[in-house]
């Protein structure tokens, strides 16, 4: 009788070699245009495009990493360093002064993976496999812990917006929201790390465990979402070396995306609350928005669900505090986390309605339709300022 093995895939696959490809040529193409001061158009697509890949060699690390871990690393450093690369154009614009982009950047992440991606994943997964359903209680706590994130995030802005006494002391209470909100995430920790690993990784139709926080990614569909895209064992020094260069890597193209914004923008006619809300937000969030969307694509909608709508939340709960908390340190105490009504008004919009979505466990593609519809509605009423 003969024994069958599981099919080890290589070192590097065919996606892994073009990935590395990709982000090595639209690297240095990014660096030559910068410090040859080429045409600032040219110059910000290239290191759009550039951060979209050093996003994903990011992910792809962190994945490889994750792999030699566990599970439940593997979540906590999707969750840490996944947001990585826009993190680090965030904090560069705020260095640059750019607080318009700064502020509609936080909200735009929030809203392209709330309504965007969540659209996208339902059509994906609508037109393929008809009326798709989930966990309604994991889609309830998610959406739940997504509006309250909202709502803390909110509380600057309502404080200026209804002249409390507080409206003269924004900073204060944007330090302070932020102190909250960075608790929260910590305290969300010690539970997951203590999760004992899922023996195996999830398979399609399996309903995954009760997440062991709403806010750090949940280790079943960390497994999914690295399942999605198949990819040969890193070795631990190897996927740690990976990690580091793209990391530094996403610095250096993050410096050179910021330094091209302003002049592109006003090349191409876009003003930064929309550059901001549109399109630094979905470059940095592109390949993990692809992921969503494949999952769902997969009939994994328990995955989809879980790992499209835990980003909002992260971003909202540690990206916001960490930024209000960094400009201090830049040399901008002028920045806080109080956001125009109608950039308010979007956010808030768009965790009501990841409420009302997943509440009763169902999707269908045209659910997605009306998300992708609403998301459309609001960049358009930016692009004017």
């Amino acid at each position: 009788m003969t024994t069958t093995h599981p099919e080890r895939l290589p070192l590097l696959t065919r996606r892994d070699r073009i990935m590395i490809t990709l982000t090595a040529i639209a690297s240095v193409a990014a660096g030559v245009l910068n410090f040859a001061h080429a045409n600032a158009l040219l110059a910000f697509i290239i290191s759009a495009l550039a951060l979209a890949t050093l996003a994903s060699m990011v992910g792809r690390s962190v994945e490889a990493v994750g792999d030699r871990l566990g599970p439940n690393a593997t979540g906590i450093l999707q969750t840490a360093l996944g947001n990585l690369p826009e993190l680090f154009v965030i904090l560069f614009a705020l260095k640059a002064g750019l607080y318009g982009v700064v502020k509609a950047t936080i909200v735009g992440s929030i809203l392209s993976n709330a309504l965007l991606v969540l659209g996208l994943a339902f059509v994906a997964g609508g037109i393929k496999h008809g009326r798709q359903r989930f966990a309604a209680d994991d889609g309830r706590t998610l959406g739940l812990m997504f509006t309250l994130a909202v709502f803390i995030l909110a509380v600057p802005s309502l404080t200026a917006a209804i002249h409390t006494p507080a409206q003269h002391h924004e900073r204060a209470v944007s330090v302070v929201v932020s102190i909250v909100m960075l608790t929260l995430f910590a305290l969300s920790l010690p539970a997951t790390l203590g999760k004992r690993a899922a023996d195996s990784a999830p398979q399609a139709g399996d309903k995954p465990s009760r997440a062991t926080s709403p806010i750090v990614a949940n280790p079943d569909s960390a497994q999914a979402a690295s399942a999605a895209t198949a990819h040969g064992e890193w070795p631990l020094a190897m996927a740690i070396g990976m990690l580091a260069i793209a990391g530094i890597g996403a610095a250096f193209v993050s410096e050179w995306f910021v330094a091209a914004l302003e002049p592109a923008m006003h090349a191409a006619g876009i003003n930064e609350v929309f550059a901001g809300l549109v399109i630094v937000a979905i470059a940095g969030n592109a390949v993990e928005n692809f992921v969503g969307i494949q999952l769902a694509a997969k009939n994994q909608m328990d995955y989809a669900v879980q790992v499209v709508l835990q980003s909002p939340v992260q971003i909202a709960l540690t990206i916001a505090p960490i930024v209000c908390l960094a400009a201090v340190w830049l040399g901008q105490p002028g920045f806080d986390l109080v956001f125009s009504p109608l950039l308010l008004a979007s956010m808030i919009m768009s965790a009501l309605v990841a409420v009302l979505v997943t509440f009763d466990g169902e999707s269908t593609w045209f659910e997605g339709a009306v998300l992708i519809a609403l998301y459309v509605a609001i960049a358009t009423s930016f692009w004017w300022g």
